[in-house]
């Protein structure tokens, strides 16, 4: 059965309401969520909801947080979350980047003392809808040994872009781990109950496995195109930890199997207006790049080439007209994570 959009956010906000966010930071936090599923990210989205709920319920996310802006100059602001939900804080951020960048043509905002924030392009994505070329950076629990050691220091730390194209309303995002998968895959694959796929991952002792048990239990994932993927790893982990003054070096916390504290993670965005240098001529130039790329001779079976972020713009759009499916395993985990409130909500 295909869920409807409307239905999964009411039902997801309703959770949320439940372990105590507010009704502001709770449609934040599952509009985030659900956009993830129906943009065909079922790694980021309703599968961690459980997650987000077990750390609020533990106090380990805070449900009422006092987050405070500290603004260093006209376009460069620090903001601590307060160990807030991932998603809130950086939403506040991209808003902040979009209203002042607007003002001040380039702009730049760190944030500390914040969770996992879900699916990076989403924010970007709303940055470019904006008129804003934006990297969005954020650094993760250990997964990724840096290149020559066999012991997991760096997160999945994703490199993440966009820009607006003025086709269809469907920004140039890119939005890639630095890893040669995402952990969210192995952590949606423990949760339904599958195998991973061969080569995706480690277990502590550096053997390939396709169990993903093994795999995040002390296990690791290796750096896309090898001490080149480490290296970036470490530099999104020195702009978002070291000078955000977020956790770094291996001291984010895992959000499913640490309870020891908030995980104090770091995120950066930096924006600036996409026509600072050209004004309208940036419109015919962007569709220009893009135009000549797709008329390239294709290889055989290859009908179109997709600019990064077009063919998820495409499954969402898809997506919001028919619904989507939703694993009977993640179903039924919300409706627990509900229970366990004193919910008795379904969908």
């Amino acid at each position: 059965m295909k869920l409807k959009y409307s239905n999964l956010l009411k039902y997801v906000e309703k959770i949320f309401v439940g372990y105590k966010l507010s009704k502001k930071h709770a449609a934040i936090s599952a509009k985030y969520l659900v956009d993830a599923d129906f943009s065909g990210v079922n790694t980021h989205g309703l599968a961690r909801v459980s997650m987000y709920c077990m750390r609020l319920k533990k106090k380990l996310i805070k449900a009422k947080p006092k987050i405070k802006i500290k603004k260093i100059s006209s376009n460069v602001f620090h903001l601590d979350a307060d160990n807030s939900i991932g998603m809130v804080a950086a939403d506040m951020a991209t808003d902040l980047l979009i209203q002042n960048t607007k003002k001040n043509g380039i702009v730049l905002v760190g944030v500390k003392n914040s969770g996992h924030y879900g699916m990076s392009g989403l924010f970007a994505e709303k940055a470019a809808k904006a008129g804003l070329m934006v990297w969005c950076y954020t650094n993760a629990p250990p997964f990724i040994p840096p290149h020559g050691t066999i012991k997991p220091l760096f997160g999945t730390n994703p490199i993440c872009f966009a820009c607006p194209t003025h086709i269809k309303g469907k920004p140039f995002v890119l939005d890639m781990s630095t890893s040669s998968t995402n952990r969210g895959k192995l952590q949606y694959a423990l949760k339904v109950g599958k195998q991973l796929e061969p080569g995706m991952a480690f277990d502590k002792d550096g053997n390939p496995t396709i169990d993903p048990v093994k795999a995040l239990t002390g296990g690791m994932i290796a750096p896309m195109a090898t001490y080149k993927g480490s290296g970036l790893a470490w530099m999104i982990d020195i702009i978002s930890g070291v000078m955000t003054g977020a956790n770094h070096a291996g001291r984010v916390k895992d959000p499913y199997n640490d309870l020891t504290g908030p995980q104090n993670v770091g995120h950066m965005f930096i924006g600036f207006k996409a026509d600072l240098f050209l004004g309208k001529n940036y419109n015919k130039r962007i569709k220009e790049n893009i135009s000549i790329i797709k008329k390239l001779p294709k290889k055989q079976g290859v009908e179109n080439v997709f600019y990064p972020g077009e063919n998820k713009k495409n499954i969402k759009d898809t997506n919001m007209k028919t619904g989507v499916v939703v694993d009977p395993k993640i179903l039924e985990e919300l409706h627990k994570t509900a229970k366990d409130v004193g919910l008795n909500i379904k969908i």
